[in-house]
């Protein structure tokens, strides 16, 4: 069974060396190619776009892949779109694994919102010093907040757009919440913008922000397509293993 595996995560990496070990399965690993330095296995892997809909459902055909699963980031919202439509249409089994967003414990302080715009109009009202953790392909969107002083970290450096004032640090997760608490008070940070990604590597920020009572933006977590989901890449593996003795 060849199995294209989508995927930026963590758990992408973990669930693509186990099921190599499955036999009877070939393996191959899809990256959007947003992060310069991605971890990649030693598994077949492609670095970049399908060309929307259309060539993703060519790949499909080509490749002939009999199955699916995508472990792309809960906020990989167009891929992940595309991928249930393109897996539809060409009548291939499809499954989301799906990392469990964060949820709110006693002594959190979040402002939820639905988009990143939302979170920078609420934050122009606010905030002072904040510490941006979105990524860096979106924070153009609080460059016209002049007021505002941001500490932003990212993995790699923006390209194009405008950049907020303030300072970018470049590092990559996991990062812990003693780490964190430093780096918030060292900034004398006083809001915390992040997106719902779930998992640890960077939930260290969430527990530091508990600690101090620092106000948290949270951007929910766009709609997930429907499909078949699971939260654990053990039950991926189950998943695909069922699939393979129904053959």
């Amino acid at each position: 069974m060849r199995v294209l595996i989508l995927g930026g995560t963590t758990e992408a990496v973990e669930l693509g060396e186990l099921v190599s070990q499955l036999d009877q399965v070939e393996v191959f690993v899809s990256l959007a190619g947003r992060t310069k330095n991605p971890k990649i296995s030693n598994l077949n892997t492609r670095i970049g776009g399908f060309g929307g809909i259309g060539g993703l459902r060519n790949y499909l055909q080509q490749m002939q892949i009999e199955a699916v699963i995508d472990a792309t980031h809960p906020f990989a919202a167009q891929i992940s779109t595309h991928v249930a439509i393109a897996a539809q249409q060409c009548h291939i089994p499809h499954l989301i694994l799906v990392r469990p967003a964060w949820e709110k414990q006693p002594g959190d302080n979040w402002i939820e919102v639905e988009s990143i715009e939302q979170a920078a109009e609420i934050l122009g009202n606010v905030g002072q010093r904040v510490f941006l953790t979105i990524g860096r392909q979106e924070i153009s969107t609080f460059a016209g907040l002049e007021k505002i002083w941001f500490l932003m970290r990212m993995i790699d450096p923006p390209t194009g757009g405008e950049i907020p004032r303030g300072e970018i640090i470049l590092d990559r997760g996991p990062f812990t919440w003693e780490r964190d608490r430093d780096l918030l008070l060292t900034h004398d940070i006083d809001h915390i913008v992040s997106k719902n990604s779930g998992g640890d590597a960077t939930y260290g920020k969430i527990i530091a922000a508990r600690e101090l009572n620092i106000p948290v933006i949270m951007v929910k977590r766009p709609p997930v397509p429907e499909s078949v989901q699971v939260a654990t890449v053990g039950s991926a593996v189950n998943w695909l293993i069922d699939l393979i003795s129904q053959r």
